[in-house]
């Protein structure tokens, strides 16, 4: 008999601190990201079951890596996975176990691919798997009541009982349990007692900033070879020098983390200028943490749209990708 639609759920892990392990009980720094399995790391969750409300738990081990090496490799395969778990109509929701570190890069290029109608859930943990009071087990929890809840759509991310966009997400503090914000969009929501209370609505543009159609989604899915997009910072005394260098040597996208409002030093600028003239793509983004930059007429050099500096990075790899796509279809 086939299952009913929305009676599984799918869980699959990447590693980082949540499956981390430490040779001292108790160390919350001195730890090895990704050392336990995600079978085993739900299996010790005694409140899981209940919390699944009597659907089906699937797993699965995308990898296990810290986040902090995450890869291009990885995001391809762990989007492909949510693709073939998405088109399945018993499958109600996703949630990704992930590394804090780059969770908020994987959840807007997860986001700008899929552009999922159903719940994608990224959760994670600031303390390994053996700390004395480990967050990832509640996070887990909280991650699954939101894919359980009927309100949720697209990527989200679940950290310290806060449900945050995956436009607006980022890591705020390197060592809190609640490490992450939403700047001053604020976040979609809270878990409370296994059940999502929200405050905010997904707005048109926290879901992409461009929609491809299914044949250069699986291209750029299985593509081998990414454009390469770097970051430079704009600060006192910043010289064109780094820009210069990266053009040379072969660069296809630059995002200038910006002071202020995407003001930049003259000679930084001058260099972006010229990159963008030799072809380059660049765009300015604010390396402020919260609010966007604001366009003004007789801008030479394009804004992020409100993107981060890590996130405008997503965004230009993945136009350059589907550029690239529709030249070779």
């Amino acid at each position: 008999m086939a299952l009913a639609d929305n009676s599984k759920i799918v869980i699959l892990g990447t590693g980082g601190t949540v499956a981390g392990t430490s040779t001292k009980v108790g160390d919350n720094i001195g730890y090895s990201a990704a050392q336990v399995g995600v079978a085993q790391l739900l299996g010790a969750i005694e409140a899981l079951p209940a919390a699944l409300r009597g659907r089906e738990l699937l797993t699965e081990q995308v990898d296990q890596v810290d986040s902090k090496d995450m890869s291009f490799g990885l995001w391809q395969r762990l989007a492909a996975r949510c693709a073939h778990w998405l088109a399945d109509a018993s499958v109600q929701g996703i949630v990704i176990t992930h590394g804090t570190d780059t969770l908020e890069e994987t959840a807007w290029f997860l986001q700008s691919v899929l552009q999922p109608g159903k719940p994608v859930v990224l959760t994670c943990a600031m303390r390994p798997a053996t700390a004395l009071a480990p967050d990832g087990p509640q996070n887990i929890l909280d991650a699954v009541a939101v894919a359980l809840d009927p309100g949720a759509q697209g990527v989200v991310a679940v950290c310290a009982g806060v449900v945050h966009s995956a436009r607006d997400v980022r890591k705020d503090h390197p060592y809190r349990l609640d490490a992450f914000g939403s700047g001053d969009s604020g976040p979609l929501g809270f878990v409370e007692e296994n059940s999502v209370r929200w405050v905010n609505h997904v707005r048109k543009d926290d879901l992409s900033l461009e929609k491809w159609p299914q044949p250069a989604i699986e291209n750029i899915v299985k593509s081998g070879s990414w454009p390469r997009v770097e970051i430079v910072m704009n600060y006192a005394g910043a010289s064109g020098t780094t820009v210069d260098l990266l053009v040379r040597d072969g660069v296809q996208g630059l995002v200038a983390a910006c002071t202020g409002n995407g003001s930049l030093h003259q000679d930084l600028e001058a260099a972006l200028i010229r990159a963008q003239a030799a072809g380059v793509k660049v765009v300015r983004a604010t390396r402020c943490a919260q609010g966007r930059v604001l366009p003004k007429p007789g801008d030479l050099i394009g804004d992020s749209n409100g993107l981060s500096p890590v996130k405008a990075r997503v965004a230009m790899i993945l136009a350059l990708l589907g550029a690239q796509t529709a030249r070779t279809a």
